[in-house]
């Protein structure tokens, strides 16, 4: 039931079905527990990945849609260069939570998309000695994981940034958003409500931006945001990751919200 509790018909030990047939006993039933109900005595049963598919190599995709759209997946940082000189108005898409709604609810055009999903580059995540880097296609759910490591192997005063960004992410959407949502989507779309940019700026974060020919560049996060769903990316140009300062002695970090519900 939805109280989440057994119901009552556990309170009797056993049941003895009578047909109307015969008035025999067509068995009994024993009494259901509450591990059967949360689904703990399931455990065990759970379905694994299947093997083939973790064993399979990644493969660069070009698919062709419905109403002449081209989906690209390239897998290294040069090739999605490459792609994006070829198409400097391409949107990049990783969880697509932002551009299918756009494409959905706002009936916006994008005929050729670039999904940055598999990018080794933009994937990586690095503990460093004067910082953490954050490859801007990371997921949402592997930073909690990361930021929980790192708190707990760090000193404290390093980690006041990472704990509010930690703590953040707990209200964060969904546990399923969060697991295809990344870190570079959700700053790009520049939301005016967003939960983690203010806190970006707040720890000193800086945006590491390379463009179409491959050469990088340094952004402050502060200066990164230029008005309403406005950043400082030019045409081509692709966000590489997040690097964050561990915080100084006496320097702290908190992060407040404000919400309806929880998850927003």
């Amino acid at each position: 039931p939805s109280s989440g509790k057994p119901c009552s018909c556990g309170e009797l030990k056993t049941h003895n079905c009578e047909s109307s047939f015969g008035a025999a006993t067509i068995g009994e039933h024993k009494p259901v527990s509450y591990s059967e109900i949360d689904g703990s005595l399931y455990n065990d049963k759970e379905l694994i990945f299947p093997p083939e598919l973790v064993l399979r190599n990644d493969l660069p995709l070009k698919l062709h849609g419905y109403g002449g759209i081209t989906w690209y997946r390239p897998l290294k940082l040069s090739a999605l260069l490459d792609l994006r000189s070829l198409y400097p108005n391409a949107k990049l898409v990783a969880g697509n939570t932002e551009v299918g709604i756009e494409m959905n609810f706002k009936n916006a055009q994008y005929p050729i998309l670039i999904s940055v999903t598999h990018v080794h580059e933009l994937n990586v995540l690095s503990i460093k000695e004067n910082g953490l880097e954050i490859g801007s296609s990371v997921r949402l759910s592997k930073l909690q994981q990361i930021l929980l490591k790192v708190i707990t192997e760090r000193d404290i005063h390093e980690t006041s940034s990472c704990r509010a960004i930690s703590e953040q992410l707990k209200w964060f959407a969904g546990k399923q958003v969060k697991n295809v949502a990344s870190v570079g989507g959700n700053i790009c779309t520049a939301s005016p409500i967003s939960d983690l940019n203010p806190l970006w700026m707040a720890a000193r974060a800086e945006f590491q931006i390379v463009d179409s020919k491959g050469y990088i560049r340094t952004v402050c996060a502060k200066e990164f945001f230029l008005g309403y769903r406005k950043v400082d990316l030019a045409q081509g140009e692709v966000l590489l990751s997040i690097f964050i300062p561990w915080s100084r002695h006496f320097e702290f970090v908190k992060e407040f919200k404000q919400s309806h519900r929880r998850e927003d």
